[in-house]
């Protein structure tokens, strides 16, 4: 097992570009160095106080970012929308409409990509 470099930075880089700020005043929120930040943009991996820092600012189980290097693990992951719903529905600034519309947007999507993928 390892820790998914790529995964955590785009889900830090996602709230970055949310609030347009930048990685420097980004790490400063989260209470991290911006070097921190650097070395994971290229693919290094943060310690153990690093990672737990990001992944409580993201408010994600660490797990989230763990890459098993497994495939058999695909086939017994839950629906991503299934995992998805508990997170839009604690938004409060999503109603039942919108959670509604995302979910729907997420399920499209996961099924153009199993589809993309049958055709390979």
């Amino acid at each position: 097992m390892t820790i998914d470099t790529d995964a955590l930075y785009a889900a830090l880089d996602l709230v970055r570009r949310e609030r347009g700020i930048s990685m420097r005043q980004l790490a400063k929120e989260i209470g991290v160095s911006p070097s921190l930040l650097s070395r994971l943009a290229n693919g290094y991996k943060p310690d153990a106080d690093g990672l737990v820092t990001l992944t409580s600012f993201l408010r994600m189980p660490v797990e989230q970012f763990i890459d098993r290097g497994n495939e058999e693990l695909l086939d017994n992951l839950p629906e991503l929308s299934a995992q998805m719903a508990p997170l839009l529905r604690a938004r409060p600034d999503f109603d039942a409409d919108d959670v509604e519309h995302l979910e729907e947007v997420i399920d499209a999507t996961v099924r153009l990509m199993k589809a993309v993928r049958a055709k390979r």
